[in-house]
């Protein structure tokens, strides 16, 4: 990795912070602060953790605005920004930033026939590419990947290990797709005759992953029984998460490890389910709708809804629901005390009559 040494001054343009204390500090990575030393930047989250910058060794410190370094100024230089945990980021992904290399086509790699390749590209040992595949410049492909026949893959975008990408998909620029995800294997469609026996039906669309995506481990992305199924520009997913046929995922959206999408579900732009939430089918997600970990939704969900629980309800109920049931067997004695001395009291009052 080739080493860079950038001064405080331009980190602070990089993520339109404020300087305070020497500028001219030379920085040669991140650490987090209780392993950072004077060559290290290192961010402050939240400014009510600012005794943490006092036993910190970086030699300077990304800060909430507002909060300066130690006692005095010049001992701890800081940059202050609106959102360290974002700057942090801007500037660590800056310093891990390597040029592509184009190692060209493996001997051990298979290319299919009439495929187009951009002249700037790398595939590695055991890689298959299909018939058809066309490939844009500056697009690795590593070890076992198997690209079907017609994909087409954008500028930019990293195949990892393992990877299996099944015909006519379509990724785009700058994406990144990690080992063992697999994307455009057939939607669970199926249909029962008089017999109770299942009849599969045909699966014949294809899945889109539009530019600046990037999908985890171990994934499974189905393809559309008709049409496609699109996952849109800037989605993050985590690993082991699954999207059946026919599902439309907004932009800028967040599936976190283990979610599942039922097919012909369409979610909305910036849209964040949490660790094991699942949706049914045919609904509609609105924008900005937040899902907690575990919940279940069932019913469409207005745009901005924050909803957790199964079946998903808004989150407020939810949380107070949350801590009762903690509380049933205590309740359930109550309920059971309170019928039995209504029970005696009724009864006492039928013998008085």
């Amino acid at each position: 990795m080739t080493e860079k040494i950038l001064s405080l001054e331009t980190l602070a343009l990089m993520v339109q912070g404020l300087v305070i204390g020497d500028n001219t500090i030379r920085i040669r990575g991140v650490a987090p602060l209780e392993n950072a030393g004077p060559d290290d930047i290192s961010f402050l989250a939240k400014a009510n953790q600012a005794g943490l910058l006092e036993n910190t060794g970086a030699g300077a410190v990304l800060v909430p605005l507002g909060v300066a370094g130690r006692d005095t100024l010049d001992t701890l230089p800081v940059i202050q920004v609106k959102d360290p945990y974002l700057a942090v980021a801007i500037i660590h992904s800056h310093f891990l930033a390597e040029p592509f290399i184009a190692r060209g086509i493996h001997p051990r790699a298979f290319v299919g026939l009439d495929c187009i390749l951009g002249q700037e590209i790398s595939i590695a040992p055991l890689a298959h590419l299909g018939n058809r595949v066309k490939l844009g410049e500056r697009v690795s492909i590593a070890a076992g990947a198997v690209i079907g026949d017609d994909v087409q893959i954008g500028d930019d975008t990293t195949i990892s290990a393992n990877v299996t990408i099944y015909n006519g998909s379509v990724i785009g620029n700058r994406v990144t797709i990690h080992s063992g995800t697999v994307i455009g294997s057939d939607g669970f469609g199926y249909a029962a005759n008089e017999r109770g026996q299942h009849i599969k039906r045909p699966q014949v669309g294809i899945v889109r992953i539009d530019d600046d995506v990037e999908i985890g481990a171990n994934c499974c992305i189905d393809r559309a029984a008709f049409g496609r199924t699109w996952i849109k520009s800037g989605t993050k997913i985590d690993n082991l998460v699954q999207i059946g046929h026919n599902v439309v995922v907004g932009e800028n959206s967040l599936l976190v490890s283990q979610v599942g999408i039922s097919g012909s579900t369409t979610l909305g732009r910036n849209v964040v389910m949490g660790g094991q939430a699942g949706t049914a089918g045919h609904l509609t997600i609105g924008d900005q709708v937040m899902v907690a970990a575990r919940g279940g939704i069932h019913n469409d969900q207005p745009k901005g809804a924050v909803v957790g629980g199964m079946p998903g309800i808004p989150i407020r109920q939810w949380a107070k629901c949350s801590a009762i049931y903690a509380k049933l067997p205590e309740l359930q004695s109550q309920v059971r005390n309170n019928t039995k001395a209504i029970a005696e009291l009724t009864g006492r009052a039928g013998q008085e009559a």
